[in-house]
């Protein structure tokens, strides 16, 4: 079984106004929990991170945090919350990060390339805590009881998909994800594959068709080619994420509303929205 609480839904940059509080305006980061008492599994680390951190110091109050976190890509919006996590901000504690391979560098020196003077206030191994790089851009890792596989996916530059099995319980993450730039709907078998039956698909739907026509080979996906890989992948409920800054609430309930109502009974239908929790498993 595993619980997932989504803490930042949008892609790009963060937003904030009256007319995207309900849906949320942080950027991406999803927490991913097996069995009780299981270190938490995080899907990216964009500005919602520093408030699942703030959730967590409370249950790592008596002892050191450890956990994973599992980084698509190394794309701002995914990797700006990670200086402001409260539990890596003490003595002991220890993150591992997953990342994908970098041509010709090392992911933590990408990474330390952000998050040092004069760009931010101090470098990451300034830090109290302990962050492990471990650069992988396909196979299987373990983690407690979660199995995560891991698997390239197209984006703009080097990009992983995840997937989290535990207990009868799974969910594939697909945060950022190039549709055809001829707006088809083709989709890998890799990336079915990935998907294949999984009880939650959280997958990249940032534009509509317009928009989609305009950024064709920006690195992301329409919700009727998200509808697709969970159908072609028979995915059980499909969360549609990776939200555009200049969509409001209105908007994104407006497309869910529209899309679930195209694929029937065939497929649930969800928009991801900050403090969404979801179960899946027995």
């Amino acid at each position: 079984m595993l619980d997932i609480t989504f803490y930042g839904v949008r892609g790009s940059t963060p937003c904030s106004c009256d007319a995207t509080r309900g849906v949320g305006g942080n950027t991406s980061c999803v927490l991913v929990r097996g069995h009780a008492g299981s270190d938490p599994l995080i899907l990216d680390c964009g500005t919602g991170l520093r408030y699942l951190g703030r959730d967590l110091m409370a249950e790592f109050d008596d002892r050191p945090f450890k956990g994973v976190a599992l980084l698509t890509h190394l794309h701002w919006d995914h990797l700006q919350g990670l200086p402001f996590f409260l539990p890596i901000l003490s003595d002991g504690a220890e993150l591992t990060v997953v990342g994908p391979e970098q041509p010709g560098s090392e992911l933590g020196d990408e990474i330390g390339s952000f998050i040092r003077p004069p760009l931010f206030p101090v470098g990451l191994d300034e830090l109290p805590g302990s962050i492990i790089f471990r650069a992988q851009c396909r196979g299987t890792l373990t983690f407690g009881t979660s199995t995560v596989t891991v698997q390239e996916v197209a984006h703009v530059g080097a990009t992983n998909g995840y997937r989290i099995d535990d207990g009868g319980g799974s969910v594939a993450y697909l945060s950022d994800h190039q549709q055809p730039s001829d707006g088809s709907l083709d989709v890998p078998e890799s990336v079915v594959e990935l998907c294949r039956d999984v009880d939650v698909l959280i997958h990249d739907a940032q534009y509509d068709a317009e928009e989609f026509a305009g950024k064709s080979t920006w690195g992301h996906s329409t919700p009727d080619y998200a509808a697709e890989v969970a159908l072609r992948s028979g995915a059980r409920r499909l969360v549609l994420f990776h939200h555009d800054p200049s969509h409001d609430d209105a908007w994104i309930r407006r497309v869910t509303a529209e899309l679930q109502q195209r694929v029937g009974d065939r497929l649930e239908v969800l928009a991801a929205s900050e403090g969404l929790s979801l179960r899946s498993g027995t």
